[in-house]
């Protein structure tokens, strides 16, 4: 059920998506300083070359490598597809005699938040592709090659705050990320029937990589109004929220809140902490959302503006 709190990752072979920025990257160097042997994927390759480059190299000055042996390993793959990922997954396990990984990491995605009115169909696809499919794809592949491998392994899928709940602006985000929530979930109990596989999920707010930065360009003012990330939401911390991760993980009050409050059929990570926090959401939650619905309606007017000045009612 849980990420064993003295699970050592070291010897074993961890695949990290999306590893070439951002959280993947973070943790991508944590797995490798705790002696992992790292693969990760992504689809530019340059950003793989630096991110390797970044993996194989003193961080800090401290080592990420922790021996001579450890393989370190950077594929370009596109993983919006099956046969993708597939591939994908194929190539990874190559080097490590066919065998499927030890524990797999899906932190590839992105989001381009926008007015649900303004979206068109295109934009509603890729919100799942981005969301969803680029992670499921790979949870398709890996469960199951490492059943019919009998192989013992983890998996960790990252979805966001999102996942918990929405507001304006994610129309073709949030849907993924809570559908990633249902995978999750559904896995939690199927794999039972494996007794040495497991999932778990993560939660994090808005963490402050190089797409959270790309999404500003277009982000309406709204939206940024609200999501304002906090300080530890950098990706170095977050990723040592996955790495000891339990079944739903969380890294801020937040998101905590709203795991205990919505958490539905998943286990509980903490019976007595579950019921204070699920009692304070119960308070604290609609006071939350009524302060950003109060910020929606105050931008009203200039919303309205803003569709007239791009012609979306002519």
């Amino acid at each position: 059920m849980f990420f064993a709190k003295d699970w050592n990752p070291d010897g074993l072979h961890c695949y990290v998506t999306g590893g070439s920025t951002g959280l993947g990257l973070e943790l991508a160097k944590l797995l490798t300083q705790k002696g992992a042997h790292v693969s990760i994927v992504a689809r530019n390759q340059e950003r793989l070359d630096h991110a390797l480059t970044q993996i194989e190299t003193p961080m800090e000055w401290q080592a990420v490598r922790k021996f001579p042996g450890q393989q370190l390993h950077a594929y370009s793959f596109n993983l919006y597809t099956a046969a993708d990922s597939a591939a994908a997954l194929a190539a990874v396990c190559a080097p490590h005699s066919g065998n499927a990984p030890d524990a797999v990491f899906t932190c590839a995605g992105a989001a381009r938040p926008m007015y649900f009115v303004e979206m068109t169909e295109e934009d509603f696809r890729r919100g799942m592709d981005d969301a969803y499919w680029v992670q499921a794809w790979t949870i398709f592949a890996a469960v199951k090659l490492m059943v019919k491998q009998k192989r013992k392994g983890r998996l960790a899928l990252v979805s966001s705050t999102l996942g918990y709940m929405s507001f304006v602006g994610w129309g073709s985000y949030a849907p993924g990320k809570q559908a990633l929530r249902g995978l999750a979930d559904t896995l939690q109990s199927e794999l039972m029937l494996y007794p040495d596989l497991s999932v778990h999920i993560y939660f994090p707010p808005s963490i402050l990589t190089p797409g959270f930065e790309a999404e500003q360009q277009d982000k309406p003012p709204i939206v940024k109004e609200v999501d304002i990330p906090g300080e530890r939401n950098n990706p170095r911390c977050c990723s040592t929220f996955i790495f000891a991760g339990l079944a739903h993980i969380t890294s801020d009050f937040i998101a905590d809140m709203f795991r205990a409050s919505t958490r539905g059929v998943t286990p509980k990570q903490n019976w007595i902490k579950d019921a204070v926090l699920d009692m304070l959401a119960y308070f604290v939650a609609p006071i939350w959302r009524s302060d950003v619905d109060r910020r929606v309606r105050a931008s009203r007017e200039e919303h309205m503006a803003h569709l007239h000045k791009r012609g979306f009612f002519d």
